[in-house]
């Protein structure tokens, strides 16, 4: 049986986890989309309507809608679809940081354990079960590696900043390290 080791809870501090996950997340997002820059998950056919694109249609979003575009710089983004990036990367940066805080083993690799997780339920499970991208046998194995190493980066760059700002904000280490450990 699985016991998972809890925090002393007086050493716990959910706000400035929330806080600090919100900021992880917005910073997590940018780190994301700069991995697939030299490594982009899709071939530019399949991305013509990428995966958050495609969730939105099947959510009821009009195509013309999902692909709506902002200008920067002489570029068009699909602002949505950012949005969309952006959603699920603060949303999982605030759910790991809060975990973080009661459940040490979250942090397994630096967090990258938990990013390779979440690649699985999504990218191997969840999106290819609601067809929102072909089954894992059908995606080519670029683009398993663009996500799985992309995924393990992200969640490691959101245990980054949470170790750093949650330390910097409570002059503490992590509830799960002994304070006296802390002065050594």
């Amino acid at each position: 049986m699985l016991t998972l080791r809890v925090t002393d809870p007086a050493r716990r501090r959910y706000r400035v986890a929330a806080l600090v996950g919100l900021i992880a997340g917005l910073f997590s997002a940018v780190v994301k989309f700069g991995w697939e820059v030299p490594f982009p998950p899709r071939t530019p056919a399949r991305n013509a309507t990428n995966p958050p694109q495609e969730l939105l249609q099947q959510l009821g979003v009009s195509p013309e809608t999902s692909h709506t575009t902002v200008g920067f710089n002489g570029n068009e983004l699909p602002i949505y679809s950012f949005a969309v990036h952006f959603g699920f990367a603060v949303f999982f940066a605030l759910l790991y940081c809060l975990a973080a805080e009661r459940y040490p083993q979250i942090k397994l690799w630096q967090g990258a354990a938990f990013g390779l997780a979440l690649w699985f339920v999504f990218h191997v499970v969840a999106m290819p079960a609601m067809g929102t991208v072909p089954a894992p046998w059908d995606q080519p194995l670029e683009e398993h590696l663009s996500e799985v190493f992309g995924h393990a980066i992200w969640l490691w760059s959101i245990e980054i900043v949470r170790r750093d700002l949650r330390n910097r904000i409570t002059r503490q280490p992590d509830p799960e390290v002994p304070l006296d450990e802390a002065t050594r």
